[in-house]
């Protein structure tokens, strides 16, 4: 919509990825990877030890040779083996490392009935596992079963706990064309481990009934002892699970608290499975800020966001049981009663939190220096020197430095020690006041200033955080069946409904993959005349977004990467931009529908959209409609025949918040159809200004996301009249005396000649 390109140039392939298949026999791991196979644009090899010898069973190593030669030829693979414990996986892993590919683990984690029952009746099957005899191996296999983790080197884990997350797993990666990539981190992992399935020799010797050949006396009694075997009692046995007592001073290093209620004990929360922000006291040691106001900014914050945050936790860390503002926070948060399931306070090292107190965050915090450089003490020297020097480099990338009251994310790479040991996907380096006359910009006591300061911080690291929830947990159900829908229905829309039973479509993806074959040409100039290239950790962190309101926001495919690649890093597109600034970049649409059509692109991480604006960005707003004013004017005083208009389409193609400036004679070759005259000149562009009055009155705008406005009607858009081809329109408006409609001539939303500065 806002930029057309040809499909010809786009590169033709992306990087491969490896996937390691997790499960028990009859858990699906073969029927997961012919189905991805069998309609997945991307070129896959699957590796299977049953069948790896011509045909026949064969080894680990044939498995390892052959994964390694079709990573070599840029194919990506499916290794389907059990892989159920860590040293079975391991030497898979580190290929990873070595072809410099992403490595991922699909855990097909079916109930234990489900796969002994499907292993039984199964017939044919490549391993010979089948009948009688599969019963008793796939019970005797389960014993081991030992769940991987991010530490183990894996950037992304998906968990299948039911046929349902299955079927979602087989819709992501059959739709991960040649150049996409998926979100890193841990998905789907619902339930922990917690019980002792009992019961399941009364069921194993139920299904194995039909084969008694198979048992090693023939008859209908089950004799072999399995290693390991579960006895045959009838009862569940639920494993008991440790308690807290409620937060005293005296706890132990690594012991995490649930802030007391009323002082009753609070179960220990599992952190395996749910994004988890570790986070240090911030400017009270080395900034000496009072201890009493940082407690009260602290739990003001952790209340406001952990409403926000969902299934996510926070986790305070000191390294002393004696810390005053742990126990000040603690204290105040119980009064707040603050959910204990979401807000943990911790004691520990923060760059050991999982080897040396069992707690698993995937995030951890940094008090900063403005330099974001190693060095100094406390938090900052530890996490600099744990993490090694690819933090170093990764921050380097992200920011120069960093000023108080805000924070930058910072995605760790996959060979930091602290990723590969403490499992730590991210690092947010946050900076806040100073009360140290012995340091740098004190404020000389200015509480003022400093609390809104230590506010600022905090809510800066903790959307820092938000954003990386919403990367982590952006692929729900019906994400996932939109994103193959649109990528199969650009190839053959009534082969992707039958095959993905794909029958209740709401609107907008309709109007989406209508879109397609324009999407595909836009990504083919944007990467070409633009010369973007994808960022790896930009991906990582920001590709998809949850929407501020708790809907989900569309999956942003590669194609629609190119603003956010040239807003993030317009060092690299210097001679493709007309201007440069800290909140916006410029540039001419490269496939103008007007005479003059120029895109100003916020550079604010985290706003893909309208959709994602709130209050706080309404500066951001003024400064995008001023910059657009400027050019407006510029392009007035060489043609004072021209008039502008300035808004932002309710639901844009392309990602990162970019507003259009684009005169109203729409003399244009590519304005070629439609969608792209409905566009501009229906409801489904939103005037900047009344943007800005929404959102400062009501902390939000409008969106008329509407399919129906796009396929309206071509009505000119002076007089109204109706014509019913593009060229009859273009060829009416060229003569059109008609004035604007009246709402169009108030509020400044045309900009003119004759208009007021």
């Amino acid at each position: 919509m806002d930029i057309d390109v040809d499909e010809a140039s786009r590169p033709k392939e992306g990087k491969p990825i490896l996937v390691i298949l997790v499960g028990a026999p009859g858990s699906g791991k073969s029927t997961f990877c012919e189905q991805v196979m069998r309609s997945s644009t991307r070129p896959w090899v699957r590796v299977c030890q049953d069948t790896i010898g011509n045909g026949k069973a064969g080894s680990k190593a044939q498995c390892l040779s052959s994964a390694a030669n079709a990573l070599k030829d840029d194919k990506s693979v499916f290794i389907d083996r059990c892989n159920l414990d860590r040293d079975q996986r391991s030497e898979f892993v580190k290929l990873g490392g070595v072809h410099k590919v992403d490595v991922h683990a699909v855990v097909l984690d079916l109930p234990a009935k489900l796969c002994i029952s499907r292993s039984v009746k199964r017939t044919g099957h490549e391993g010979n596992l089948q009948g009688g005899k599969a019963a008793a191996v796939v019970n005797r296999m389960l014993q081991k079963k030992e769940l991987p983790k991010l530490s183990e080197g894996y950037n992304r884990i998906t968990f299948c706990q039911n046929e349902s997350d299955v079927k979602d797993a087989v819709n992501t990666y059959s739709s991960l064309g040649p150049l996409d990539n998926l979100p890193h981190g841990c998905f789907g992992q619902k339930n922990p481990d917690s019980k002792v399935q009992v019961g399941i020799m009364k069921f194993l010797k139920k299904v194995a009934a039909p084969d008694a050949a198979a048992r090693p006396d023939g008859t209908g009694n089950t004799t072999s002892q399995t290693p390991g075997k579960i006895d045959s009692s009838d009862k569940d046995v639920e494993m008991a699970s440790p308690t807290l007592d409620s937060p005293n001073l005296e706890s132990k290093e690594g012991e995490s608290q649930g802030v007391a209620l009323n002082g009753s004990h609070a179960s220990r929360v599992s952190l395996d499975d749910a994004p988890t922000l570790a986070f240090p006291s911030i400017s009270t040691s080395d900034f000496q800020f009072n201890y009493e106001k940082a407690a009260d900014i602290i739990v003001e914050k952790v209340a406001e966001f952990t409403a926000k945050l969902g299934n996510a936790r926070l986790v305070l860390v000191d390294l002393t049981h004696k810390s005053k503002i742990l126990s000040l926070v603690k204290a105040k948060a119980s009064e707040k009663h603050i959910d204990t399931q979401k807000f943990l306070t911790h004691v520990g090292d923060i760059t050991k939190l999982h080897s040396s107190g069992g707690l698993n965050c995937n995030v951890i915090a940094n008090a900063a220096n403005w330099r974001l450089k190693p060095g100094g003490g406390g938090v900052n020297a530890a996490i600099f020197n744990a993490a090694g020097p690819e933090l170093e480099s990764a921050t380097k990338e992200r920011a120069k430095s960093l000023s108080p009251g805000n924070a930058v994310v910072v995605p760790l790479p996959a060979s930091s020690p602290l990723f590969v040991t403490e499992g730590v996907t991210h690092v947010i380096h946050v900076l806040g006041p100073n009360m140290n006359p012995q340091r740098p910009n004190c404020l000389n006591n200015d509480y003022e200033k400093g609390c809104k300061i230590l506010q600022d911080a905090y809510a800066s690291l903790f959307e820092g955080f938000a954003s990386i929830v919403r990367t982590q947990l952006g692929q729900s159900r019906e994400e996932n069946e939109n994103i193959v829908e649109k990528a199969l229905k650009l190839q053959d829309k009534s082969e992707c409904c039958s095959r993905n039973n794909l029958t209740n479509i709401d609107q907008k993806n309709k109007r989406d993959a209508d879109h397609g074959s324009e999407k595909s040409k836009k990504c083919k100039g944007i990467l070409d005349s633009f010369r973007v290239s994808s960022d790896s950790r930009d991906e990582r962190v920001d590709s998809e977004h949850r929407r501020n309101d708790g809907s989900m926001n569309k999956a942003w495919g590669s194609w629609a990467q190119a603003l956010h690649q040239m807003a993030m890093h317009p060092e690299k597109h210097k001679d493709d931009l007309l201007e440069i600034s800290e909140d916006v970049v410029v540039l001419n649409d490269l496939y103008p529908k007007s005479q003059k059509h120029v895109l100003i692109v916020s550079r604010t991480r985290g706003v893909d959209s309208l959709a994602d604006v709130q209050k706080e960005h309404f500066q951001l707003l003024k400064n995008m409609h001023d910059v657009g004013l400027k050019w407006a004017r510029k392009f007035l005083d060489e043609n004072a025949s021209l008039v502008f208009r300035l808004g932002y389409h309710s639901a844009p193609s392309m990602r990162q918040l970019h507003l259009h400036v684009i005169s109203q004679d729409f003399d244009s070759k590519h304005l070629k159809n439609k969608k792209h005259w409905n566009s501009f000149n229906t409801a489904f562009f939103r005037d900047s200004v009344d943007v800005m009055d929404e959102v400062s009155s009501h902390g939000k705008a409008t969106l008329k996301d509407d399919d129906k406005l796009l396929s309206m009607e071509l009505r000119c858009d002076r007089c109204r009249s109706a014509h019913p081809n593009i060229p009859r329109l273009k060829s009416h408006i060229a003569s059109c005396k008609a004035p604007f409609p009246a709402y169009l001539l108030e509020n400044g939303r045309l900009v003119h000649a004759t208009a007021e500065p």
